[in-house]
């Protein structure tokens, strides 16, 4: 039998390939779900399928960061997006609502909502090989015991996937990847895998993968999507690949007191960590924009602007000029901030309040800005020819 199993016939035939990235941010993935509401639908009415068509059905490979690999594992499995809404609404502020310091410690080895809702999501026993699976699936996590960043995929070519092993990729449960994607420092406990059991030096313990360079995991999926030494090698060129990245908001954090005499290095350093987040989120989206052709995508800085190419007149280059670009890439974001509320119409809500990883009080609020920003910007002209096989 093929690697591929029951995928054999759509990952062994060429044809064009598209990619969908999902950010980390905590209870802000229903934001992403506001976005995604709409590309779903746009692309269920461009099928003609109905109701049983799923976005696993037209993105071959879907990669999710934290919260993002929730998201990402729930499609690859084929739930659709108002399924996932209801998710996040119904258990979003059981799983994702700070418990005091003194609770976390207490409960440090203990299983908690986060834990009992992947296993009864996604199954105990469901693995990342498993025939479940309708697309390829990307999750990150961090290795604390290796220092490193740990992209693991479904992709059943990879060296790390060969079901020879004894400590293959494939055999470990979805739900463990998921959890370990998602432990938050601070918010959760390190997630610890026995990546072979019978050998001692295999166990690792794993923290979230939004605290490496891919919070946005958009770049990331790319590279092991067509660079040589993953062996998918899809080829590249923005009529044959499309990479759709979707954040759960976004806001540069200033600190007005920074030289502050009242602020000392330790205040200082408690928005480290975030800063370094926000940076290598912009840094992965630059990344693709100047490696693929941007078709959407709010500016970057006042310096760079959106770089969706424009003519000499300053007009949208059209689509069916070939740029050479490696990728068509669209990049769906909302500004969390007063100004871009505001342009959102939703100035009647406090940006403070939504940036926080646990606003369990506004998740129908982070929805409604999601859907704004899809009603403004998602579009199925700017997939181009790559909406059709």
């Amino acid at each position: 039998m093929s690697v591929w199993g029951p995928l054999e016939e759509r990952y062994t035939t060429p044809r064009k390939r598209r990619l969908l990235a999902l950010d980390g941010g905590g209870i802000r993935g229903i934001l992403t779900l506001g976005i995604l509401e709409k590309i779903e639908a746009d692309l269920r009415a461009a099928s003609g399928r109905g109701d049983d068509f799923r976005l696993s059905d037209f993105f071959d490979y879907i990669a999710g960061t934290s919260t993002g690999a929730i998201l990402a594992t729930s499609l690859a499995l084929g739930k659709s997006v108002g399924e996932l809404i209801e998710f996040y609404k119904e258990l979003g502020p059981q799983i994702f609502d700070k418990a005091a310091l003194f609770k976390r410690l207490r409960n440090l080895y203990k299983k908690g909502p986060l834990e009992e809702q992947l296993q009864a999501t996604f199954g105990e026993e469901t693995d990342l090989g498993s025939p479940d699976l309708r697309c390829l699936l990307l999750v990150v996590i961090r290795n604390v015991s290796t220092d490193s960043p740990w992209p693991i995929s479904s992709n059943p070519l990879a060296i790390y996937n060969d079901r020879a092993l004894a400590d293959c990729n494939l055999q470990i449960p979805l739900w463990k990847l998921v959890r370990a994607s998602t432990a938050a420092p601070i918010f959760f406990p390190p997630e610890v895998i026995a990546w072979d059991e019978r050998d001692p030096e295999k166990t690792f313990v794993f923290v979230d993968g939004g605290v490496t360079p891919y919070n946005n995991p958009a770049f990331l999926l790319f590279r092991m999507a067509t660079a040589a030494p993953y062996k998918l090698a899809w080829p590249t060129g923005e009529n044959r690949l499309m990479l759709v990245s979707v954040g759960t908001g976004a806001a540069p954090a200033v600190d007005d007191d920074v030289m502050s005499p009242s602020k000392n290095a330790v205040s200082n350093l408690a928005g480290l960590p975030g800063a370094l987040m926000y940076g290598s989120q912009v840094d992965q989206d630059i990344n693709c924009r100047t490696v693929g052709r941007c078709v959407s995508g709010a500016a970057i800085d006042s310096e760079m602007g959106d770089l969706v190419p424009v003519d000499e007149e300053g007009q949208n280059v059209p689509l069916e000029t070939d740029l050479g670009r490696a990728f068509l890439y669209a990049r769906y974001n909302a500004e969390l901030t007063k100004e871009g509320l505001a342009d959102l119409g939703h100035d009647d809500l406090d940006p403070g309040e939504l940036n926080k990883l646990d606003a369990i009080e506004g998740i129908d609020d982070l929805l409604e800005v999601g859907r704004s920003v899809a009603r403004r910007h998602v579009n199925m002209s700017d997939f181009g020819t790559l909406l059709e096989d």
